[in-house]
């Protein structure tokens, strides 16, 4: 069986739910906001672009059933499920990126009625659907080209097709790569305190026969000084205009470590990943999560009961320390600043 992170038919909206895995893979119905807020909230559906993704199908869900005919008593129930959804996780960008794309889908057709604007949003999130699976490949085609046979990889948290509609970021780099270089090696952090890399990224790469080698969070030096580590390929939440980027916790820790070893370090996410609203790396939000996450360990408690625990989900890496940004749109070389401004201007033109 060939799995899939989402499906949207006949306007039934099926997750695969990852909080299960991989001792179980489920699939589950999103049938109304609240469930759509918990499966973001709870980590069951993620990964910056998949979130976007889900996020415009959720709203469809919210209001395919809503028994109003006034446009602007329509508008006002949109507006309130849209901030509800946007704050489940406030530091991936893409939520809100796809949910204001629709809304302005929505203000440019106020002249219909309710059902059509329905009809309208449906469509909107079906396209965003569609660019997600084709951006993925973009992105490999942009990233491969950075790949030597010889190559072991490092890659962090998770970055494939669980974490978007087609092969993903970081990782369908990997997969295309492992293709046309199959002595390749892949080493996956396992990402505390949710253990996204042990269970996620090993279990995905698993999935597509490729060999992967789980390390603990903190074996990366040792690795990186042994010279088993040629390059580290990561995903991106959030980049701002001059470069920094947001990705999971645990990322600038590898960024160090890889300019400390001469080793390039790569940042893999699409156009929707960026936020040119935000120049520094501390003008993004930063989620913090239940401190349980990191005072137990596979459900059990590794801690002591009074302890306190600090969890932020993610940290920032300043763009001195990226080698480039991989994205649908190629590949941004240093300075960071400066190709990011000239490439969003090419994409407007």
């Amino acid at each position: 069986m060939k799995h899939f992170s989402l499906s949207f038919k006949k306007e039934r909206l099926i997750i695969l739910d990852q909080e299960k895995l991989p001792q179980k893979v489920c699939y589950i119905e999103i049938k109304n906001i609240n469930q759509a807020f918990l499966a973001l909230k709870r980590l069951k559906v993620r990964g910056a672009p998949l979130i976007g993704v889900f996020a415009g199908y959720s709203l469809f869900i919210s209001i395919k059933n809503l028994k109003v005919k006034s446009t602007q008593t329509f508008l006002k129930i949109l507006d309130k499920n849209i901030e509800y959804l946007r704050n489940s996780r406030p530091t991936a960008v893409n939520l809100s990126w796809a949910l204001e794309r629709i809304r302005r889908k929505v203000l440019m057709n106020l002249d219909k009625d309710v059902e059509s604007l329905k009809e309208i949003i449906k469509k909107e999130a079906q396209t965003i659907h569609k660019e997600d699976i084709q951006l993925c490949e973009r992105i490999a085609q942009a990233g491969v080209k950075l790949i030597k046979p010889t190559d072991s990889i490092l890659t962090h948290c998770n970055t494939g097709f669980l974490a978007t509609s087609g092969e993903g970021t970081a990782l369908s780099i990997i997969y295309k790569a492992y293709k046309k270089y199959p002595n390749i090696k892949v080493y996956a952090d396992e990402t505390r305190p949710l253990l996204q890399g042990a269970r996620l990224t090993c279990w995905e790469l698993s999935c597509r026969g490729i060999e992967v080698i789980l390390i603990c969070d903190n074996m990366a030096g040792s690795l990186m000084a042994k010279g088993k580590i040629t390059k580290v390929i990561v995903g991106a939440d959030r980049i701002t205009k001059k470069g920094f980027t947001a990705n999971k916790i645990g990322t600038y820790n590898l960024a160090v470590l890889a300019r400390y070893h001469k080793i390039p370090f790569y940042v893999a996410g699409p156009i929707s990943s960026f936020d040119l609203s935000l120049d520094k790396g501390e003008d993004i939000p930063i989620e913090e999560r239940n401190p349980q996450e990191v005072k137990t360990f596979g459900g059990k408690s590794v801690a002591p009961e009074k302890v306190k625990a600090y969890n932020p989900a993610f940290d920032v890496t300043p763009p001195e320390l990226i080698t480039a940004i991989i994205t649908d749109k190629g590949i941004i070389a240093q300075p960071l600043g400066k190709n990011i401004e000239k490439l969003f201007k090419d994409v407007k033109t």
